[in-house]
């Protein structure tokens, strides 16, 4: 039978013992796992590596990549979003303010912007309008 598959009868052997012998790197992919789902599934080994050893279970980083990688534990990784033509343009205003972002009396000029805050329940968007005169907050 060794012959047919081509295997060696020491390998053969070596995989029969193998059988009844319980998965050595199962305890510690537990451990992995529940961090894994603490941390958002965002940690990489090296930052899981980190978090084990403050932990006391002092392990090899390769050996942290190994378990990862066999039981499918891996960081999800976040692609950015690619923005492109949407189709039409909007309307393009002319550039008023020409750099000169200095204001003699106040209401005279103002800014806006616009951040994204990402969160857990979704993005938020945070706008506001800025008096260049002594840049406080108008709107």
């Amino acid at each position: 039978m060794c012959r047919f598959f081509q295997v060696s009868r020491s390998g053969y052997y070596d995989f029969v013992h193998r059988l009844g012998r319980p998965e050595k790197d199962a305890a510690l992919a537990e451990i992995i796992a529940e961090q894994r789902e603490h941390s958002f599934r965002t940690y990489g080994y090296r930052r899981m590596w980190l978090v084990l050893k403050k932990r006391g279970t002092h392990r090899n980083p390769k050996t942290i990549l190994r378990i990862m990688e066999k039981y499918g534990l891996l960081a999800e990784i976040r692609r950015r979003r690619k923005w492109g033509n949407l189709g039409q343009q909007a309307h393009q205003y002319e550039n008023l303010l020409d750099r000169r972002f200095h204001a003699d009396r106040p209401n005279s000029k103002w800014v806006t912007d616009i951040s994204y805050i990402h969160t857990r329940q979704g993005m938020l968007y945070l706008s506001m309008i800025r008096d260049l005169y002594d840049n406080s907050i108008a709107a």
